[in-house]
């Protein structure tokens, strides 16, 4: 084996080993997102048949549960608006006090 052909299997090895590095990383990334899904999916049955005991209807407790998941939707949608507005309120704020000290 020559040099140069030693030379250009290392960075190939590197990149090999980055590669399994990468791939273990979202291996382990992909196992605790399927066990996060699997343990929201168990949750939800479980609300589901909590509903239901109480409201002593099926058809309610998917209304309810349905209106719950719209209502967290609009929380999200909300919190991020109130967090967009912030940061305008703050930008406008520091050209205020900028506007203030220039004076």
């Amino acid at each position: 084996m020559s040099n140069t052909e030693a030379n250009s299997e290392q960075p190939d090895r590197a990149a090999f080993a980055e590669l399994e590095n990468v791939v273990a990383v979202v291996l382990k990334r992909l196992a605790a997102a399927t066990s996060r899904v699997s343990d929201a999916e168990s949750k939800g049955v479980e609300l589901e048949e909590i509903v239901r005991r109480f409201t002593g209807d099926e058809g309610e407790a998917g209304r309810l549960l349905s209106r719950l998941s719209d209502l967290e939707a609009e929380n999200l949608d909300l919190k991020t608006r109130l967090k967009t507005g912030r940061a305008g309120i703050d930008r406008l704020l520091a050209k205020i006090r900028f506007l203030e000290e220039q004076r």
